[in-house]
């Protein structure tokens, strides 16, 4: 098994809380991780149609078996449950008593939320990170501009991109259009269409799919659901969903206003490029390459990394966009509170002088204060390049 970077995290946590809660996407290495940190505890499976019936009957029998502390998967399952999870640490508060995972996070979230207030730790745990997949220590995201040790991964960039990052494909070696295909039916269509009752499975996938093909852009809920043939406030109901199972995340407008007239829309981005491939048809790396929106997968790669570093320390993602009305932008803003990190994007290997334009004019405004930046490329150049800091590809 590889080492996941979350892992560290988790222990020290689960220290001083009693209830530590796992979520993320099915297929992420949930179950994985935590039967590996916590072998000394016992294994409850809510997926188990005999287990979860126990657990519903009679929980505080459960709760009594696993008095010495438990591992409950998939605990949005039984939802109830946690109320008597709740009763007893309030009893005894031992330190890492019980370990939570659930992929359908608006379902457990929500409960959580309600009943273990102040009594659980919250991870998310997304697909491997390049890092992770290769085996180097995880970068600290506050600090993206120091010189990390790194190696190139032994995929190419379009082969990574079009593979995606889901830990099953790379632990077993599998096709990754067979599995994402199969993944998309059993967990993504199934699952997040019966939470939300979903009666128009066509319209669903016509939706997920409108949706991948926005990745990397400003989402506009009136185009996609016009594309979809649903109404807005239905659109809006389902991304909140796919955010909710972490399947995409939406980058907000950067708040603080260095010029008039800035856009006011989200960006969408996909957390795995893999999958974005599965639901665009695009059957091979090379077919990547020359796709219209390889550009933007391209940025929704880079995105959903900088989102696992932080996520891998325990940390909410301050990631933003900035763009105005003339069409000036930047791809990503990463606020530190103190300070802000412009991020550019671009998927070419070759770094020409127009490439730093956006960063340029960005960092140039009178009123904003700051100095330096990143940018992200498809090339190998980590270096520092008019006045801003090229990292390649793989660098998170």
């Amino acid at each position: 098994m590889l080492k996941r970077s979350l892992s560290d995290v988790i222990v020290s946590s689960a220290r001083k809380m009693p209830i530590i809660t796992v979520i993320g996407p099915r297929q992420s290495g949930k179950t994985t991780l935590v039967r590996n940190i916590f072998p000394e505890l016992a294994y409850f499976s809510l997926e188990n149609p005999a287990n979860r019936e126990a657990a519903r009957v009679d929980p505080e029998g459960v709760l009594v078996r696993f008095s010495k502390g438990v591992i409950f998967d998939e605990a949005q399952r039984v939802p109830d449950l946690l109320s008597y999870i709740q009763t007893s640490v309030d009893d005894n508060d031992t330190p890492g008593r019980f370990v939570l995972t659930g992929s359908s996070n608006f379902l457990l979230m929500q409960s959580v939320s309600q009943t273990l207030a102040g009594r659980t730790a919250i991870f998310t745990l997304l697909p491997f990170s390049i890092r992770e997949l290769i085996q180097m220590p995880a970068i600290d995201p506050r600090d993206p501009l120091s010189r990390y040790e790194s190696k190139e991964p032994s995929l190419s960039m379009w082969q990574m991109l079009f593979t995606g990052l889901y830990p099953r494909i790379h632990d077993k070696d599998l096709d990754p259009t067979s599995w994402l295909s199969d993944y998309l039916s059993t967990y993504v269509e199934r699952d997040v269409r019966d939470v939300l009752k979903v009666m128009d499975a066509d319209g669903f996938e016509r939706f997920v799919r409108s949706a991948a093909a926005r990745t990397g852009q400003e989402l506009n809920y009136a185009s996609l659901a016009a594309d979809a043939g649903i109404s807005q406030p239905t659109a809006k109901q389902w991304i909140t969903a796919l955010k909710a199972s972490s399947l995409v995340t939406l980058l907000p407008p950067h708040h603080q206003n260095f010029r008039k007239r800035l856009r006011k829309r989200p960006k969408l981005h996909f957390l795995d490029t893999g999958l974005v491939c599965c639901l665009l048809g695009i059957t091979s790396p090379s077919i990547l390459e020359s796709h219209p929106l390889r550009g933007s997968i391209f940025e929704s790669f880079v995105v959903a990394e900088l989102t696992k570093a932080f996520h891998n320390r325990g940390l909410k993602p301050p990631l933003f966009h900035w763009r105005d009305a003339t069409g000036h932008e930047v791809d990503v803003v990463i606020d530190l509170g103190n300070h802000l990190i412009p991020v550019e994007v671009k998927s070419a290997m070759t770094l020409a002088s127009h490439v730093f334009k956006g960063l340029k004019w960005w960092t140039g405004i009178s009123s904003n204060p700051t100095t330096g930046g990143m940018l992200v490329h498809g090339g190998t150049a980590n270096h520092d390049q008019e006045g801003f800091s090229v990292k390649p590809w793989w660098i998170w």
